[in-house]
């Protein structure tokens, strides 16, 4: 979905659920759960029928799920950035991280679901800037993951790779 904000679809989402007369459970349903993600094929409007198929197999409720930009999460971010990039004040990480400050406070992810017969079946809408954001935190722990690794092996010579440092 090419939109920066999906406030207005949030409340479209709402309103077309509980006019179904369907519960909504506030939940996120994690990738560890036995899932089906829903196939939309370009269809901005593929939730609709999502929502229908909840209601045609009889499911009590449809798990909602909606995740905003928290503006300090970003700072945290831009801060990660910085110190796994120091020096380097012009790193891509630290670059991707402060163009997503125009988007903070904005809803970027909503997640649908239901169950039926022990398989929860799911719909997702995201922003690409939501993508983005997704894609740069799993890179920076990656990062994080690479200087861990590297220091463990590092200082864990017992002092006799000649680095100076003893443990």
């Amino acid at each position: 979905m090419s939109t920066e904000n999906l406030i207005a679809l949030k409340d479209d989402m709402v309103a077309f659920i509980e006019g179904h007369g369907i519960k909504r459970l506030p939940g996120y349903v994690t990738e560890d759960i036995a899932s089906v993600l829903w196939e939309d094929n370009g269809n901005p409007d593929g939730w609709k029928d999502f929502v229908e198929m909840a209601k045609h197999v009889g499911a009590p409720f449809v798990t909602f799920s909606e995740m905003t930009l928290d503006g300090e999460e970003l700072n945290e971010m831009i801060a990660d950035a910085e110190s796994l990039n120091f020096p380097d004040d012009e790193s891509a990480e630290l670059a991707e991280a402060k163009s997503l400050a125009s988007y903070a406070g904005k809803l970027g992810f909503i997640q649908l679901g239901f169950v039926h017969q022990g398989v929860a079946f799911l719909h997702e809408t995201t922003t690409e800037w939501y993508e983005r954001f997704q894609n740069l935190l799993e890179d920076l722990e990656h990062l994080q993951e690479i200087m861990l690794d590297d220091e463990d092996e590092h200082h864990g010579c017992g002092g006799n790779c000649n680095c100076g440092e003893n443990e």
